[in-house]
């Protein structure tokens, strides 16, 4: 078995491409995003009445401030959660996409081969 770089190669057949990791990883970022939907909402719930009964004290207004933050954050995940759920799908895709063309024009090739000759093909 030879290496490139240091790394050993892989056997004949060895090298698969596999989308599992990608949707895996596509699967798991969408149930952080459902999971923030949740925390957004339990956030809400939890500051339902906070405010009630407290006029004029200058934690109300900063408590206002630091929900206001953390709700933009939420839904800051909540968004790059969703983008990123996208693209580790399409990845996986394009990967099993370019596995095929590769394997169908090695076929080409091998067959092209047989055709010319013990030679192989074109050097």
């Amino acid at each position: 078995m030879g290496t490139a770089g240091g790394v050993p190669a892989p056997r004949a057949g060895g090298l698969r491409h596999s989308g599992g990791p990608w949707t895996g990883a596509a699967g798991t970022v969408e149930s952080l995003r459902t999971h923030m939907s949740l925390v957004r909402g339990e956030f809400a719930a939890a500051h339902e009445g906070a405010a009630a009964g407290t006029e004029g004290l200058g934690a109300v207004a900063v408590l206002g401030t630091v929900r206001t933050s953390w709700e933009r954050r939420i839904e800051s995940v909540m968004g790059e959660c969703a983008g990123l759920a996208v693209k580790l799908r399409a990845v996986a895709r394009d990967q099993g996409e370019t596995e095929t063309e590769i394997r169908s024009a090695l076929v080409s090739f091998a067959a092209a081969g047989a055709v010319g000759g013990a030679g192989g093909g074109a050097r």
